[in-house]
Order: structure tokens, then C-alpha cells, then sequence
């Protein structure tokens, strides 16, 4: 965990009105203690993908709430993927095997 100071001193460029907007907007959502934000593991992570992609692309606010949307559900689907395929992998070989067959065999080419 750490403090908002220390999240400003750790990416260098990123300035405090920005990262309060980031807060403002809930595309970060760190832990309010008193008047002071924490920040935790996933926050920070959270912080600095919003500050390389910002970087890298340039892009405003509107579409920047877009993007961390479609980021978002990309990674509930990995999430819930992984979920399933341990599920798969606790049933008996024949169950696994009946799965694989019934999957769609991926397309050639392209």
C-alpha cells in the first residue's frame, strides 16, 4: 500500500490533478482512510496502466473510461476462463476428453 505522494513520486509526469481525476472518474478506486487515498497493488497497477496508455496513445478522457470498460470485461473473461478450465481439469478423463471433442477445431489459415 502506499500514499498518494508516493504514487505521484513513482511514475514521474504524473501530476496530482490528473491522478485525482483518474480517483474522480472511478477508474481508480483506492482506499479512503480519513482524508488520505491508499493505494493498493491493484490500484497502482491500475494507475500505471492508465498512465502508459495516456502516453502511449494519447487518449482523452471520454474514450480512456471506454477502453478501461473493454479492459475490464476482457479480464473478467480470463478470469472466469481459467475458472471454468480448472473446472474441466477436476473431471474424470473421459468427461475432458467428451469437452474436447466438442469443441470446434479452430480454422486454418488467416
Amino acid at each position: 500500500m502506499i500514499g498518494f505522494d508516493e504514487m505521484l513520486l513513482r511514475l514521474h509526469g504524473l501530476e496530482r490533478r490528473e491522478l485525482v481525476r483518474w480517483v474522480e472518474n472511478r477508474w481508480v478506486l483506492p482506499e479512503r482512510r480519513g482524508d488520505a487515498w491508499i493505494f493498493h497493488e491493484v490500484d497502482v497497477a491500475r494507475v500505471e496502466l492508465i498512465f502508459d496508455i495516456r502516453r502511449d496513445f494519447a487518449i482523452d478522457d471520454e474514450a480512456m473510461g471506454l477502453v478501461l470498460g473493454l479492459l475490464d470485461q476482457v479480464y473478467d473473461l480470463r478470469r472466469q476462463m481459467r475458472r471454468l478450465c480448472d473446472a474441466v481439469a477436476t473431471q474424470p478423463p473421459e468427461v475432458q476428453d467428451a469437452i474436447r471433442r466438442a469443441l470446434p477445431h479452430k480454422a486454418s489459415g488467416g
